[in-house]
């Protein structure tokens, strides 16, 4: 298999660089989204896993990872389920 450094860049020799701004913009909520489990997991624990899930979510739009949960975002948005 191919080392995890040749598709990220080597963590070692520093950070790695994000080619498309979307990636930045993930990125950024997935921080600001474990910065919320952070200060939620002492107080609310479900508001804690929703923070998890939310990071995992962000993540997921970079590497390419879709859940259903995001297929059925698109179905109800894109095609008007329910209405």
């Amino acid at each position: 298999t191919t080392p995890p450094f040749s598709r990220c860049g080597d963590p070692l020799a520093g950070s790695p660089s994000l080619t498309q701004s979307r990636h930045s913009l993930h990125l950024g909520d997935c921080a600001a989204a474990l910065a919320r489990y952070g200060r939620e997991r002492r107080r609310d624990l479900g508001l804690a896993a929703e923070q998890l899930r939310l990071a995992r979510r962000h993540l997921g739009r970079i590497t390419g990872h879709v859940g259903a949960e995001d297929v059925l975002d698109i179905i109800f948005r894109d095609f008007c389920v329910g209405k």
